[in-house]
């Protein structure tokens, strides 16, 4: 029995892998450079992930691309998440990763005491470039659904993404982070959020930052508490660390973008909705007879008919 669970487990490990594989072959990516006229012309690269196939189905007009907002850590890339990007793409989202600073733009203070120590203006700087962004996708890729966003963010991009949900929650519709540390998660419920947290002793999140487990249950939020450091989540971390996160991420896309949701019973008992005083009847109309029934029914009326006329012997 042992051995058995043992070969299932290990070939649905073989199979994750051949998926994601398979899927990283299907996605395209491109880098984009985009200039803000309203800024003085400031660039603003994005790499474009998204599966070849989804793609053809929305420049077809046939579907509407779910669209995945990347946002990456201080001082880092927005090329160095692509096992992120990888995942989402393969989903069937729109995955854009936005380069939010830029060598010319001042250094990151930590100013304990300010709100979000010191970070607003970097906040401030990142929705400006997501916006200004999602305007020029629009261009590029009008079937796509930029009225619901999917944001993601790693460090100082996961308090950006949630820094834009704080702003714009009528705009989103998923929330992921990996290791924000500044900007406190929404408990009102409005959409799900996925955190995995770092076990690093360097970086810690401030206090308030993640709800506690009894806000996290009401709120539908998800907090996967791991044993990577920080910075292991980015290209250039183990494939340990990125192989758990992209299982963990494709489990949740799975779950919250499922027409249906399973519902869990395990933790509670089933919800019972109280009826009204007056049930209300709807008629409901009888569905067309098959075939077989027809038949059935043709078979029942002539053996009923036989039986009463008294002419008609064996």
């Amino acid at each position: 029995m042992k051995r058995g669970i043992l070969v299932l487990l290990s070939l649905s490990v073989v199979i994750t892998g051949a998926y994601f594989t398979a899927s990283k072959w299907a996605i395209r990516h491109e880098t984009i450079m985009f200039k803000d006229p309203t800024r003085d012309e400031r660039p603003v690269a994005v790499d474009v992930a998204v599966r070849f196939d989804k793609e053809m189905q929305a420049d077809a007009g046939m579907i509407k691309l779910p669209v995945a907002i990347l946002n990456h850590g201080n001082t880092v890339k927005f090329t160095e998440y692509s096992f992120l990007a990888n995942v989402f793409a393969a989903r069937g989202y729109l995955t854009i990763s936005i380069q939010n600073d830029l060598p010319s733009d001042g250094p990151m203070v930590t100013k304990v005491g300010e709100l979000y120590v010191g970070r607003l203006p970097q906040y401030q700087r990142g929705i400006t470039n997501i916006k200004f962004a999602i305007e020029e996708m629009k261009k590029r890729q009008p079937n796509a659904d930029y009225s619901k966003l999917t944001m993601v963010g790693h460090s100082n991009g996961g308090d950006i993404a949630m820094y834009f949900a704080k702003q714009y929650p009528d705009e989103i519709k998923k929330v992921v982070t990996l290791d924000n540390l500044r900007v406190p998660f929404m408990t009102d419920g409005k959409f799900k959020i996925l955190s995995f947290r770092s076990h690093d002793q360097q970086f810690k999140p401030d206090p308030g930052v993640v709800p506690d487990e009894e806000q996290c249950e009401k709120a539908g939020i998800t907090v996967v508490n791991t044993n990577f450091q920080h910075n292991d989540m980015r290209d250039t971390g183990p494939e340990k660390a990125k192989d758990s996160i992209q299982a963990m991420l494709d489990k949740f896309l799975a779950d919250t973008d499922s027409a249906v949701a399973p519902v869990d019973t395990r933790n509670a008992p089933p919800k019972i909705l109280e009826p009204g005083p007056v049930s209300l009847y709807v008629p409901v109309e009888k569905p067309p007879q098959t075939f077989g029934e027809k038949l059935k029914k043709s078979l029942s009326l002539t053996k009923t008919e036989t039986k009463k006329d008294p002419s008609v012997t064996n």
